[in-house]
């Protein structure tokens, strides 16, 4: 056997030794280093690829393999003598590749022996400002690109318009391309010049500017000797040295959105989620929102173990004394210092979808682990980025940067945007094709939020339909105008007064004589109309009646929302079918003529969409029925009654 003591000096054991150490070593010097999180962004062409890819291949972050494959694909694009193409290291997607520009948002990890980094490539290009505004909502720090030939263009504006909504306050003003302007200072000095003009405008209070060439590596990890007027940190200093600041900053108050109960056996319970803001620790007071229970922390459990203490960034599961309700969408905050709660925001919008607001129209609001309904009331102004002037508008267009104030169904747990992003910042998805379309910031509650209160009554729904000796229910009517809703749903009426039954119809025309008579016919218009009259219908359900809507009522989202407001089963579709020929041929109030001519905007059918019911409870057809018949199929339908 060999002795221990010569094995010291064996060369494979001392070499594998030296690896051990080494690794470990190289794992705990990386395990302390700062994270920052940085986007590039700018115009289109700008070269903010390009510039990323440097960063790549300067901190060695660029295995064999992919080397090799950079250098065969940036032979086929082509590069201007240049033997690689930098770009194609980020730009990953083949649309990306084919047409030269980014697409999606692409994240690079590298490091150095001073911090670790996340990158974001944002695409420059307008119709892609939502991914943009993606990769911003994370950043601790942007560096906003222009090329030095055409300098500040109108998506520079808008996207450091972006970056300081969201919240960045460490601004790079990157002037790239200064290989291709000579390396001329005054071009530079314009350029600063005019940015900063724009910069105070929007409340930038400061930031970094530096000449650099991403083709060139000017000024990106070494200082350029093209530039000696130039006395700046390169850029690679500058993001290793600038100090990070952000809204989950330890010294502000505790807040932790709940994601989920975690339960994995009985003997264990506890509320799971990233600390957003502050500190937590065992035997400290909590306050969970929005019911306002309060108990205390018993644990701060980790993957790792129990903590004891828990700060912002950490994923922790935080247990506590009590046995209180405690749910996903929940807040849990210090008890003395809790978060506010309410239901009417003003709000910042950032429209992200081709399809414009639709004003009054009910969208699912998301703000981290809550979500909830909410309509969008008529923007106050839009801003035009590069003038910022605020413009009066009717509603958002996609890219448009907007202030409205957004009403909820129920009220949530939030916080200003500008002093905590996790509790400040939402998304609004549309119900029918679950896109998201707009971003939103909270700017503060309305008065009215906290002014309002409900107030319960003794006599409840239950007892008034009790009263009545029915279940209620609202049958809702719609089709195409001409189509016969109006008709049968009297008929169906009369059919159930004959059985005693306590009903009432609200009709589209005779609504708009009195509650609607302030309401035209744009699509806004009518998503209020059925707005109002699902709120009118909803209270007589709860009056214990069973009513009866004759609206066209063109939208599904506006339908869906009604449903939305009754109890389960109380809402009942009813489509008329009747195809838009046979409607338009009976034009009982020679509507259709109008529209064809020209002389009635905004019909539906002709210039207005109708977005039939895919699963309507009922479905008629007066193409191939009368009306006495088409009612007499919706009673047998709903029978027996109760």
């Amino acid at each position: 056997m060999t002795d221990v003591t010569t094995t010291t000096t064996d060369p494979v054991y001392v070499t594998e030794a030296l690896i051990a150490e080494d690794i470990e070593a190289y794992l705990e010097q990386h395990q302390h280093k700062t994270m920052l999180r940085f986007i590039t962004c700018g115009s289109v062409d700008d070269g903010k690829s390009t510039l990323i890819g440097r960063l790549l291949y300067d901190s060695k972050m660029i295995f064999e393999d992919q080397l090799a494959a950079l250098e065969t694909d940036s032979k086929k694009v082509g590069t201007q003598g240049q033997e690689i193409d930098f770009a194609l290291l980020v730009d990953g997607l083949a649309a990306e590749r084919e047409q030269g520009i980014t697409i999606d948002v692409a994240y690079r990890f590298f490091n150095t022996e001073k911090r670790k980094f996340i990158v974001a490539d944002c695409p420059g290009h307008e119709q892609y400002t939502r991914n943009m505004v993606t990769g911003a909502s994370t950043a601790d720090l942007a560096v906003i690109l222009i090329d030095a030939r055409k300098g500040v263009l109108v998506q520079t504006r808008r996207h450091s318009y972006l970056c300081h909504l969201i919240g960045i306050r460490n601004i790079v003003l990157a002037v790239n391309k200064m290989d291709l302007v000579g390396y001329d200072q005054a071009t530079f000095d314009a350029i600063v010049k005019d940015y900063a003009a724009f910069a105070r405008s929007i409340g930038i209070e400061s930031f970094t500017a530096m000449p650099i060439s991403g083709f060139k590596g000017d000024n990106i990890t070494t200082r350029s000797a093209q530039t000696p007027w130039y006395q700046g940190p390169t850029l690679i200093e500058h993001l290793e040295s600038v100090e990070v600041i952000t809204s989950r900053d330890a010294d502000k108050p505790f807040r932790l959105p709940v994601q989920w109960v975690n339960r994995p056996n009985l003997d264990f319970r506890g509320f799971s989620g990233l600390i957003a803001s502050g500190t937590v620790k065992p035997g400290e007071a909590v306050r969970v929102l929005p019911s306002g229970k309060t108990s205390t922390v018993t644990r701060v459990v980790t993957l790792d173990g129990d903590l004891d203490e828990g700060v912002a960034g950490q994923s922790v599961t935080l247990c506590f004394a009590d046995e209180i309700d405690c749910s996903r969408g929940d807040v849990i905050a210090i008890a003395d210092q809790p978060p506010q709660s309410a239901d009417q925001f003003e709000t910042t919008l950032v429209w992200l979808n081709d399809e414009p607001l639709h004003v009054g129209r009910a969208y699912w609001l998301k703000l981290g682990a809550q979500t909830v309904s909410a309509t969008v009331q008529q923007p106050k102004y839009a801003v035009n980025v590069n003038t910022m002037e605020h413009v009066a508008v009717k509603t958002l267009e996609l890219n448009a940067i907007g202030v409205a104030q957004i009403i909820a169904d129920k009220a949530i747990v939030f916080e200003p945007y500008a002093d905590n992003r996790t509790l400040g910042g939402f998304v609004l998805i549309d119900k029918i094709t679950n896109a998201t379309v707009a971003a939103g910031m909270i700017q503060f509650a309305l008065r009215r939020a906290q002014n309002v209160h409900w107030q319960p009554t003794d006599v409840t729904r239950a007892d008034h339909a009790r009263l009545k000796n029915q279940s209620p229910k609202v049958l809702w009517f719609t089709g195409l105008s001409g189509a016969g809703k109006s008709t049968i749903a009297n008929e169906v009426e009369k059919r159930l007064n004959v059985m005693n039954r306590h009903t009432f119809l609200l009709d589209g025309d005779n609504v708009r004589h009195g509650l609607n008579k302030d309401l035209g016919f744009t699509e806004a218009d009518r998503i209020e109309n059925i707005r109002r009259v699902g709120e009118v219908a909803k209270l007589m359900a709860d009056a214990g009646l069973i009513v009866l809507t004759a609206f066209i009522s063109p939208f599904r989202a506006e339908r869906e929302m009604v449903r939305a407001m009754l109890p389960e089963g109380e809402f009942v579709e009813v489509f008329v079918d009747t195809p838009l020929e046979v409607a338009e041929a009976r034009d009982v109030k020679g509507l259709y003529k109008k529209a064809r001519s020209g002389d009635l905007k905004n019909f539906t059918g002709i210039d207005s969409p109708y977005e039939p019911p895919l699963n309507p409870e009922i479905r008629v057809n007066t193409a191939e029925m009368t009306a006495e018949q088409a009612a007499e199929h919706i009673i047998r339908q709903l029978m027996p009654w109760k």
